[in-house]
This record gives C-alpha cells, structure tokens and sequence, in this order.
C-alpha cells in the first residue's frame, strides 16, 4: 500500500520507546520459530546487494539480515564504511567513497545492486540511489526518516550530539528537502512499523509514485532487521524481476501480516 507522508509528523509515542528492548527479544524468539519459513523463502537471481547499517551500526549490526539475503542466493556485502555517522560537514568525501564502494560492486559483477538500507542507512541508500542511477537496481528502506522532519523521532538530540550537527541549520534543511522527494527511475519499498519507537512511522514511508511502494509491519524499531514478517517481504521485493517491478501483492495470508 503507498501512502504519503504526513504533513505534520510527530516523534513516536513514548510507549513504543520505552518498550523497544522487550519488543526485540520477542522478536527475536519469533525469529527463530519463523527460521526453517523463512530459509525456503523465494530464491534469488544472484545479483549484488549492499546492505547499509542504521544510525552508529556498522557491519556488524547487519549481519543476520546479510545472512538471509545470501541464504536466499545474492552476491550480499556490507556497506564497508565503518560506523554510520550519517552525512557530516567534516567529512566531505564520505558520499563520494560510498559510490566508489557502489561502483566497484558493479564493475566486479556487472550487474546493478540492490541496496537494503536500515533507518540512516535508508536515507544514505536512497540518496546514493539519487546520485547513481545507473548502478542501482532497487532500494529497500527500514524504518528510515525520509519522509520529513528529523525531530518527528525520538533521538533526534543524540545525533545532534554524534554527529554536531544542528537539525534546525539551512544546509540541513534544504537535505530533507531533498530527501523526502522520491527517487526519479529507481523503484523504491519502504518498509516501516506504527509501533516503531525510534522513527515516527509518519515520516518513514514514500511518497506516492509508480515506482514506490509502502509495507507496514508490526515491529520494534532495534527487531525490524531481525523480524520474520520484515525478512519475508525484503525476500519478496529482492526476488523482483529487473525488468517489471510491481508493488508488494497483499494476497492470502499475507493480509493478516502486512498492510
């Protein structure tokens, strides 16, 4: 289903935070139960894909998400870049060593790459998207702030703090300005949660294209690389032919799971 963004977003209920870490261990059990589902899930074409970390993750955080993805047969990579720091002012040749990290995966392969981006890491997959059309094939957002005003989450202060960067600045400003406008020739699924503690779900999904597509699940933000119902629909989307992307299809069972 693709919805647009809400005009006036508003930073995740206070419930829904406070509750993440007990959300994530559940999730974490359903995971498990859900694992022997989840290994026979839609095989894939092998093509490349680069999975971006969320806000302070590296690698390491993506490692059983990267695990499925290989399961279900692609060529899966980290994104190789260390701790996601976001976009900052000291260090300009970051977005420019992001799409070298791009182009060597295309140029090894051949083929362009599918990019699974978890919440910051979304907002960099779709504008590394923006910058290198050419070279991707799809991106695949995870409860990822790009749909508005940054303080619509609830650790808005803390990146301030990481990253000293002020939200209310002009250049950061005229940033969301062109994030939230969708990505022109890529398609574009963003996958989010109404319970998500971290990222209002109001600005965490595209805006209506023939490209874009929005799945809301029902999942933690911290348990949304780890839930079952999360995995089965980045399996669905990876599993698109190149040619004829098509929206998420609601059929059966999955209405009970997915909206």
């Amino acid at each position: 289903m693709t919805t647009t963004a809400s005009p006036c977003p508003t930073p995740p209920r206070l419930a829904y935070a406070l509750t993440e870490p007990g959300r994530f261990v559940i999730e974490i059990n359903r995971l498990l139960l859900a694992h022997p589902f989840l290994r026979r899930a839609r095989g894939g074409d092998g093509h490349p894909v680069m999975v971006l970390p969320g806000f302070l993750g590296a690698d390491g955080s993506t490692a059983a998400l990267r695990y499925y993805i290989a399961n279900w047969g692609y060529d899966t990579h980290g994104w190789a870049m260390g701790r996601n720091l976001g976009l900052r002012a000291e260090d300009p040749e970051f977005e420019n060593r992001l799409a070298e990290r791009l182009g060597t995966l295309v140029r090894k392969s051949g083929r362009k790459v599918s990019l699974v981006g978890w919440s910051l890491g979304g907002v960099l997959a779709r504008e590394l998207a923006r910058a290198c059309p050419d070279h991707v094939r799809q991106v695949i957002t995870l409860g990822s702030p790009i749909g508005g005003d940054p303080k619509a989450t609830t650790i808005w202060r803390v990146y301030e703090l990481a990253t000293e960067t002020e939200l209310h600045s002009e250049e950061l400003r005229q940033r969301v300005a062109q994030i939230v406008q969708p990505v022109p020739g890529v398609p574009c699924t963003a996958i989010y949660s109404r319970s998500d503690g971290i990222v209002s779900h109001q600005i965490a999904r595209e805006r209506e294209t023939p490209l874009t597509d929005n799945i809301r699940v029902v999942a933690s933000h911290v348990g949304l690389g780890f839930s079952a119902t999360v995995l089965h629909a980045i399996a669905d989307r990876l599993a698109q032919d190149e040619h004829d992307w098509r929206p998420f299809r609601r059929t059966c069972w999955r209405r009970i799971f997915y909206a």
